[in-house]
């Protein structure tokens, strides 16, 4: 999608929250890689595909700077909220100021460390799974959070296209692009899952578990 395009499709959908947009502004200014942050267009995706699944209970692994944690929180019913995972303690100081400063943060409970670790304490099941994490080793973590997940619940993976290297034979031989390829080869395969690559930025992949 061309510049011009992507403008014509951000002034067609509903406007960015203001303090997501300073959210935004706040990462390009201070923090690294900031390609990182979900971004207008796909925080409205995943506020909307929230709402219309409507979940009690969500887990997110990887939130870098809180602005797809929030857009989820935005979405949740009466009552839902959201366990955040993020490895990356350097950032947990930014991501509790983002979350204090709207009270969509209320429904959020950030946890800091390896989801390895920290999926065996989390109570499961959850409704709904938004997937951001390693991409080395996405497999490895849509395996160990998949149980979590309730029968007929949802799991969205985010940057399952991966720049297009996905395609590249002259690429498979780096590590993350590795990862994805083997993360969207096993879940194309598994017929137990119902799924779905948006073509979203970075590629998007909705998947959700069937109940038998």
């Amino acid at each position: 999608m061309d510049n011009r395009l992507e403008q014509y499709v951000l002034t067609h959908i509903d406007p960015e929250p203001p303090h997501l947009r300073k959210l935004g502004r706040d990462v390009h200014l201070r923090l690294l890689y900031p390609r990182m942050c979900s971004g207008h267009l796909q925080g409205r995706l995943l506020k909307m595909l929230t709402a219309m699944i409507a979940p009690q209970r969500v887990l997110e692994i990887g939130t870098y700077a809180g602005y797809s944690a929030l857009c989820i929180a935005e979405g949740l019913p009466t009552g839902g909220h959201v366990d955040t995972v993020e490895i990356d303690d350097e950032m947990e100081d930014f991501i509790r100021r983002q979350f204090a400063a709207d009270h969509a943060g209320e429904r959020i409970t950030l946890h800091i460390g390896d989801i390895a670790e920290i999926a065996p304490t989390l109570p499961a099941p959850y409704d709904l799974i938004y997937m951001d994490a390693n991409k080395r080793t996405y497999l490895e973590t849509f395996e160990m959070v998949r149980p979590l997940v309730r029968p007929g619940g949802f799991i969205i993976a985010d940057n399952t296209l991966w720049d297009g290297k996905v395609t590249d034979p002259e690429n498979n031989r780096d590590a993350q692009t590795r990862g994805i390829i083997a993360f969207n080869d096993a879940v194309a395969a598994d017929p137990t899952l119902e799924k779905v690559i948006l073509p979203l930025r970075d590629g998007l992949t909705l998947i959700r578990v069937k109940s038998c």
